[in-house]
Order: C-alpha cells, then sequence, then structure tokens
C-alpha cells in the first residue's frame, strides 16, 4: 500500500531568492515593483518566480499568515450555456460552508488562464476550482504550488495537478460515433467552435473518429470555428459544409448551441431529420427544450462537476490528496437520428 503524497507547502520569498540567486529583500522590491533594481536582476527574479510557480501574498499585515473565505472558480467562458449550471452545482454545494465562489473567466486563452490563476491565488483563497487539465507550464507550476486544494473539473481524460472531477470527453465521442453508425449513417461530418482551444471537444472529436475508424470509416467533413458558440454560427456552419459536401447524412456538432442553429437551418429548407441528415450536438443545454424535435446530445453532468468539486474544495470528500471523480454521460438521441429496429 502506498503512503499518500506530501502535503504541499505554500512557496515563500526565501524560495525565490534562493533560485534567483538575491536577497529576500531584493525579490520583495521586484515583485512589488518597488525601489531601484537593475533590469538584469528584476529578469534574474521574475524568471525563478514564474519558473518555481511563486504567487506574491496579497493579504496585508495581520492576515498574511491566513486564507480568506473565498473559493477560485476559473472558467473559459460565461456565455456558454454549460457553465451557469457548473457555477450552480459550486453555489448550491459551499452554501453551508462559509465559503464563497469567486469567478474568474479565461476566453480559452493560454495566457488569459495564467493572469487569471495568479491574480486568484495573490489573494490566497482556500480553494481553486479549474476548468480543464491542459495548462501553459507556468500555470502548473503555480497550481502544484498553491497550497490549497485544486480541482481540475470536466475532464479526466489527463494527469490533474492535485484532484479531477468530470468525464472521460474521448469515451462520449466514442459512444456517440458507435450510436450514430448503429442507426446506419455513414457520411459523417464534425463541427466543432473555439478550436482548437477547446480541448474537451478536440478529445471528443478524436474518441468519434477512432470509433469510426474501429468500422472503417473517416470523417467525410469537417467545420471549424475558432470564436464562440451561437445558434447564428451553427446555422452558418451548417450552410457551408452541406454546400461543400451535399451528400452527408449526419452531421456532430461540437456543442448543442451551433446544432441547435444547424437543426433550424435543416428544417426552414425542408431537409428530412433524421431521415436525410441526422444531427447531434453536445451538453444536454435547456435552452434548446423549445426547438420544435429535441436534438441528439449527451448531458455532460455539469451540475454534479460542480457538486463534486466543491465537496472536495470543502473537505466533504476528505482529507486525502488527488481525489478523482468520473461521472458518466447520459445519452439521448432525441428526434435527431433515426431509430433502430
Amino acid at each position: 500500500m502506498t503512503s499518500p503524497p506530501p502535503k504541499r507547502r505554500t512557496l515563500t520569498l526565501r524560495d525565490v531568492s534562493e533560485a534567483s540567486g538575491v536577497s529576500e529583500m531584493t525579490v520583495s522590491r521586484v515583485l512589488r515593483n518597488r525601489g531601484e533594481v537593475s533590469a538584469a536582476t528584476r529578469a534574474r527574479v521574475l524568471q525563478a518566480a514564474k519558473a518555481l510557480g511563486y504567487v506574491p501574498n496579497r493579504i496585508a499585515g495581520g492576515l498574511a499568515s491566513q486564507r480568506v473565505n473565498l473559493v477560485g472558480v476559473i472558467i473559459p467562458s460565461l456565455s456558454n450555456m454549460v457553465f451557469p449550471e457548473v457555477l450552480r452545482g459550486i453555489s448550491d454545494e459551499l452554501e453551508d460552508t462559509g465559503l464563497q465562489p469567486v469567478v474568474g473567466v479565461t476566453n480559452y486563452l493560454p495566457e488569459r488562464e495564467d493572469r487569471v490563476i495568479y491574480e486568484m491565488l495573490s489573494w490566497r483563497p482556500s480553494g481553486l476550482i479549474v476548468a480543464g487539465i491542459e495548462h501553459s507550464d507556468a500555470a502548473r507550476a503555480m497550481l502544484a504550488n498553491a497550497g490549497v486544494p485544486v480541482v481540475e473539473i470536466m475532464d479526466v481524460d489527463g494527469t490533474p495537478v492535485d484532484s479531477m472531477v468530470g468525464i472521460s470527453h474521448l469515451r462520449a465521442g466514442r459512444e456517440m460515433a458507435k450510436a450514430i453508425l448503429a442507426a446506419g449513417y455513414r457520411r459523417i461530418a464534425f463541427l466543432g467552435t473555439q478550436m482548437p482551444n477547446d480541448h474537451r471537444a478536440r478529445k471528443r472529436m478524436q474518441g468519434f473518429e477512432a470509433a469510426l475508424a474501429e468500422a472503417g470509416l473517416e470523417l467525410a467533413d469537417r467545420e471549424f470555428y475558432s470564436g464562440g458558440s451561437a445558434l447564428l454560427k451553427g446555422r452558418e456552419m451548417t450552410e457551408a459544409v452541406l454546400k461543400r459536401s451535399p451528400d452527408l447524412d449526419f452531421i456532430y456538432y461540437s456543442n448543442d448551441m451551433i446544432g441547435g442553429g444547424g437543426l433550424l437551418w435543416c428544417l426552414e429548407r425542408g431537409i428530412d431529420v433524421p431521415g436525410q441528415l441526422g444531427l447531434a450536438g453536445f451538453n444536454g443545454v435547456e435552452l434548446l427544450d423549445g426547438l420544435p424535435c429535441r436534438l441528439a446530445t449527451m448531458d455532460a453532468c455539469r451540475i454534479e462537476i460542480g457538486r463534486g468539486a466543491a465537496e472536495i474544495v470543502a473537505g466533504k470528500a476528505g482529507d486525502a490528496p488527488g481525489i478523482t471523480i468520473e461521472l458518466t454521460p447520459r445519452l439521448d438521441l432525441g428526434d435527431t437520428v433515426r431509430k433502430t429496429a
């Protein structure tokens, strides 16, 4: 039986001082941007701090050795319908703990995520919840040395810094492909937004393609967009891919919002869905419940993910580090996939 990893300690000015070869006072001046310090020394200190993952403590005076009752929650988007439900799960679970969630948004940009993590940790929160498990080296260093519970959410296809709660997007993509193939579709396209920075959508596509390959097939077409998801963008992308590949018989969207837009575009043009063309999205967002027919989708367990992460941060899941909670998304073929006998 292996012993649990040692509890991480918070890095101090001394660690940066030793790594950079200058005094703690000089390190303090550089990090506070006060006093006269040469450009070369400043660069050496900042490089050492970044490599270590050191974040200065912005809590003043007598509170310097304490933690505030805040939990940093870092998500890629507030416009994406997925994350408000995750936040609801976090907020509900923290309600009776005295901890309050504070939200930072990265817009799917790694450099922005670095800044948000840095700012969050500088206020010495009681925990940190971060969407995704792909981060820059600087971000991973900061998270690894945060000295508080860190929970990466939404994904379990990888190695976490500490704990993680989510689903396997590789498996989700495979399961959707198997259902589509079982319904008899063969000319299949993938449409995705926030590509390539949405790592979870990329993994679903990889799992999807792997299952197609096992059946001797490959994607007939694909359409990517680097911006956000919206019904209008789904309409535009669907029109573009069908103009290019009119013989498609199925479109798999990276999320329900563009899938809903694609469904509306098809229905307006009299396309037989699901007979002539099948459609599927991902996330199971309630916003699309009012459409003329139900889009095939997978519920990504958003509220459960938020609750599970909050339980770990609040210590409700036990004191052992490195907790992994994998949830199973629920497949709903709706009205846009042909029924099999």
